[in-house]
Order: structure tokens, then sequence, then C-alpha cells
């Protein structure tokens, strides 16, 4: 069987190819676990320098000292006026931002209290624009804004409330900010269940079930881990070709009914 040879010239370049990051500043809101800590600590090993912020600030200092950053930001991200304060006093320029703050409520719509819904709306929606606003003016051109979405709450279900309305009006709402924002671009990340500590908080006692379920019927055979959507966060970071675009990862969980 043949085999295949780097170009001439090129060996070198294939085993020692340069971070992908390297000198770009990575934002993550929602940086504290899970996703955004994940892609934190991959960002960092491309050679970004990484600032996170969270709303839990004993979090973020562990987070901040496992992955040594040097900036961090303990705020409410959904506090409008904390979100502009900081990113105010952020030193331009910035690269990319993801977008991992927020968590779905669930339960029967017509039940559900006003307030909760507007904060579900808030959580994801509103949160995207707001963060877009005050990102835009300090991101490089060719910068990528990324935004949580998710496959999960797609089919109409009794007891999601107002989680399939928020996913389904985030890949709009990115599409139009990346016509607006440009040359930044703007993209969604569309994850089913991943195994993140908001899964075990929001499942509890049934998070080892849903894990093995999840390993018995998924085409991939396993468990989306937060790594995986990390890998697909920096590829959309460093693609400069995709932008208004959708990205889904779940393990092929959407299919499977």
């Amino acid at each position: 069987m043949a085999t295949t040879q780097a170009p001439q010239g090129t060996t070198e370049s294939w085993a020692r190819r340069a971070p992908s990051l390297l000198g770009q500043t990575v934002v993550v809101i929602g940086g504290s676990a899970g996703i955004g800590l994940e892609t934190g600590r991959l960002a960092k090993a491309e050679g970004a320098q990484v600032i996170l912020t969270a709303r839990n600030p004993e979090r973020l200092q562990l987070a901040a000292k496992e992955l040594d950053v040097q900036r961090t930001a303990a705020f409410d991200a959904t506090d409008s006026a904390a979100l502009e304060r900081f990113f105010g006093a952020l030193p331009a320029p910035i690269d990319h931002v993801l977008v991992t703050a927020g968590s779905p409520h669930y339960g029967r719509l017509l039940d559900m209290d006003l307030k909760e819904a507007q904060r579900d709306l808030d959580d994801h929606l509103m949160l995207a624009v707001q963060v877009a606003r005050n990102a835009a003016p300090k991101m490089r051109p060719g910068g990528a804004l990324l935004l949580m979405g998710g496959t999960g709450a797609r089919r109409p279900a009794k007891g999601l409330g107002i989680v399939s309305a928020t996913i389904a009006a985030l890949p709009a709402l990115a599409a139009t900010m990346a016509l607006e924002l440009a040359p930044v671009r703007v993209n969604v990340i569309a994850a089913g269940f991943v195994d993140t500590p908001l899964s075990a908080a929001l499942l509890g006692a049934d998070l080892e079930k849903r894990r093995q379920q999840l390993r018995a019927i998924l085409p991939i055979g396993r468990v989306v881990g937060p790594a995986d959507v990390a890998a697909l966060a920096v590829h959309l970071m460093t693609n400069t070709a995709i932008t208004g675009a959708m990205y889904d990862i779940d393990g092929g969980q959407q299919f499977i009914s």
C-alpha cells in the first residue's frame, strides 16, 4: 500500500503547526464551568489571551486559577448596565466572544410565571443583542460572536415552556446580526445534551440514567462532552468563511425518537 507523504519542505510545519489563536483575545461570557470553561482552556492552548466572566465570583476565581488567565469579571450578564461597564473597561481590540451564560426554565407554557418566561427571553435572546451591541465596536474584523442554542427542544412537547421558542428564534437573530455586524461574524452552536455541571443540576439523581440511555441510543455511541463543543467553538473562531450559520453538535440526538 502506498504511503502518503507531506509535500517537500512542509514536514516540519505539519508536525509543528502554529497555535490557531496566537495573539488573539477570546472573551467567554459564562466561563466558570462546562462549555465556557472548556472553550477557555482550548483557546488558551491555541495561544489566545482568555478573559472569563461569570456570575459566581468563587467559581470564577477557581476557573481563572485553573486556566491561569490574567483577567476576569464577576457579574450577572443579564444586567445590561454591568455588561456595558465590562465591555467599556476592556482594552481594545478583542477577537472572539462566546456567550454561554443563562440556563433554561422548563414547565408547562401556560402555567409559567410571566416574569420567568421573560427571564428566559432575556437570558437567550436579549442577552445576545446586548452582548453584540457592546462587544462589536471593540472586535477586530473577521472576529466571531458565538451564541449557544440547542437541538433538544426543536420538537414541540409539553413541559418545554418557552425554550422551544427561544431555540427557534436564535438562528434568525444571529443571521440578522451577521449582516449588521459584518465583517464581525456571528454563528450559533446548537448543542443537545452535553455532560456539564448544568446538566447535572437540571437532572439531579437522573443524570447517570440519562448518560446510560444516550450511550445506548446515540449514533456516536457516547455522550457529548464540553470538549466536543469547545473544539467546534474554536473552529468557528478560526474559520473566517463562516457567518450567519448554525452548527448542530448533539451526537445525532435529534434524530432519535
